[in-house]
């Protein structure tokens, strides 16, 4: 089977034409025709040229995407439509054709990045494993298998200073290491594709564009701690997403890849898709658990953590999309060169979802460390219209920074001294025509209807917040209504049971702190 792979991967690069027009087929594009583009531009091949359907190409704003790669040099072509596919093909062979809008891949946009997670996306065909194995795919799991212990990986991926990027930012190597410790002979694994905070779609992407990196990423870690069995946990708004990992997980079955004696050892694991039914909340660890295991998904009180006793009490390791992504690159390239790369605390890349009053939108992954301003305005190109108030990070669970903080580098700590949070990546900009008490009410309503209503803190404390900020937005507040929403952002932070109502008043905090003014206005309108 190992020389088979090989061979897979190596007959894939042979096959490849010299010019070749990778059309992006994730969820965005395909929403814009990009299927029909895909269709029109392979009527339009010859012997000498392909169609390549890949995954995002980064720049969502610009879609339909398509890159072209051949003796001509490379060109992106954005918003293009499928009747215009005989002049994108023309032009990638060298011939002008006017009419076509032509992307600048020397724009920050792309030259700031540095891509780990994504770097297959929009190079790797997600629907053929062949396309992945030719890029070195599941080389990682051939060698670890074959040449280090399980202490050893455990050891790298803790010296490479890979933290969770779920949003809690736990050391990695950590909760690995107390899950390969434990005794029971029965060990769980679990990837939380469940993304649900609004604006983000990090995961979505990565699911879509390169799902066998998540899959090697599992069977890595599974090795790593002792697990034989997993499951990938994902929204059922993600139909894309879910069909893909189908696929992949065919695909993996069918080379030896999943299953017993992987990659002729005597490691096995079974990994099963899991389908959530757009709950919020289930995106917390124990209330996924729960989900997992046919059960309503609400949280429960912590300690145990699932290292110890997680799904069907059994120790259980749960990580996120984006962390299980980066595992194949950490071990193919050495913990050294991982660390090497961030900030001394936040070690590697960030992947984010840039949204919101902002040019160029779309998928960006950066070193940790970047600024804001990096981000926003040199590769985001900045507000159009209208100067940049703010930038939200975190969801719901986040907060947000002003403009004039904008020079902040995007690390944990560093984020956490302003009030916001990492979060798993969303990042929305905002304008001078938001208004901030406006933007607290909707992230506090965000939580207030997702919350399970397990416990009363956030079951009843997001509504009064709600109420309260509703009358500030009427301009309708009382002097004592403000006093009253600082105490409850206190109370709900303090004592509800999960992150979910732990973090809602985040928002309403970050806001109160940068732009206090606008909540004294709704109380002096009121009075």
């Amino acid at each position: 089977m190992l020389k088979e792979l090989s061979e897979i991967g190596q007959a894939e690069q042979a096959r490849r034409k010299p010019l070749q027009l990778r059309c992006c087929q994730a969820a965005g594009c395909l929403s814009a025709h990009g299927e029909e583009l895909a269709s029109a531009l392979e009527s339009q091949m010859d012997d000498h040229s392909e169609v390549l359907r890949v995954g995002c190409l980064g720049l969502c704003s610009q879609g339909p995407l398509v890159c072209a790669d051949g003796p001509a040099g490379s060109f992106l072509f954005e918003k293009v439509k499928p009747d215009q596919a005989a002049e994108v093909v023309a032009a990638a062979r060298g011939q002008q054709r006017p009419g076509l809008q032509l992307g600048d891949l020397s724009h920050p946009f792309f030259v700031r990045q540095h891509k780990i997670v994504l770097e297959g996306s929009g190079q790797v065909e997600p629907e053929r494993i062949e396309s992945y194995l030719a890029r070195g795919g599941y080389q990682a799991l051939q060698r670890v298998l074959h040449e280090l212990k399980p202490a050893e990986v455990i050891e790298a991926v803790t010296r490479s200073g890979l933290r969770g990027r779920g949003g809690a930012g736990y050391p990695t190597g950590l909760k690995w290491s107390l899950l390969a410790k434990a005794s029971q002979p029965q060990k769980y694994l679990i990837c939380n594709g469940d993304e649900g905070d609004p604006g983000a779609f990090m995961d979505r992407s990565v699911l879509e564009s390169d799902p066998h990196r998540v899959l090697e990423g599992m069977a890595l870690a599974a090795y790593a701690v002792g697990a034989n069995r997993g499951y990938l946990y994902v929204r059922g708004e993600y139909p894309l997403a879910i069909r893909r990992l189908q696929i992949a997980l065919k695909q993996a079955k069918k080379y030896g890849l999943l299953g017993s004696a992987i990659l002729d050892t005597n490691f096995n694991l079974q990994l099963e898709l899991r389908i959530g039914a757009g709950a919020y909340v289930c995106g917390e660890e124990t209330a996924l658990i729960a989900s997992i295991e046919g059960k309503r998904g609400m949280p429960r009180p912590r300690p145990p953590y699932p290292p110890e006793k997680g799904l069907w009490d059994c120790p259980t390791l749960i990580n996120n999309v984006e962390t299980f992504a980066n595992i194949p690159a950490i071990l193919s390239r050495g913990a050294d060169w991982f660390a090497s790369i961030g900030t001394e605390r936040s070690k590697g890349t960030k992947v984010f979802a840039l949204a919101g009053k902002v040019l160029n939108t779309g998928l960006v992954e950066v070193p940790m460390g970047t600024s804001l301003r990096t981000i926003v305005e040199e590769m985001g190109g900045g507000s159009p219209g209208r100067s940049i108030k703010a930038v939200q990070t975190g969801g719901p669970s986040g907060g947000c920074v002003p403009a004039a903080e904008l020079d902040t580098p995007v690390d944990f700590e560093a984020l956490q001294k302003l009030g916001s949070i990492m979060g798993s990546g969303g990042m929305i900009v905002m304008d001078q025509a938001d208004r901030m008490v406006d933007v607290a009410r909707y992230f506090v309503q965000f939580s207030m209807e997702e919350s399970c209503g397990k416990c009363v803190p956030c079951r009843a404390g997001t509504v009064q917040m709600h109420r309260i900020l509703t009358r500030l937005c009427d301009g309708q507040a009382s002097p004592a209504d403000l006093e009253q929403l600082e105490a409850l952002c206190d109370m709900v932070g303090a004592t509800s049971l999960c992150g979910l109502g732990q973090n809602a008043p985040n928002p309403v905090i970050s806001t109160l702190r940068f732009f206090r003014h606008e909540f004294e206005n709704g109380v002096k309108h009121g009075s």
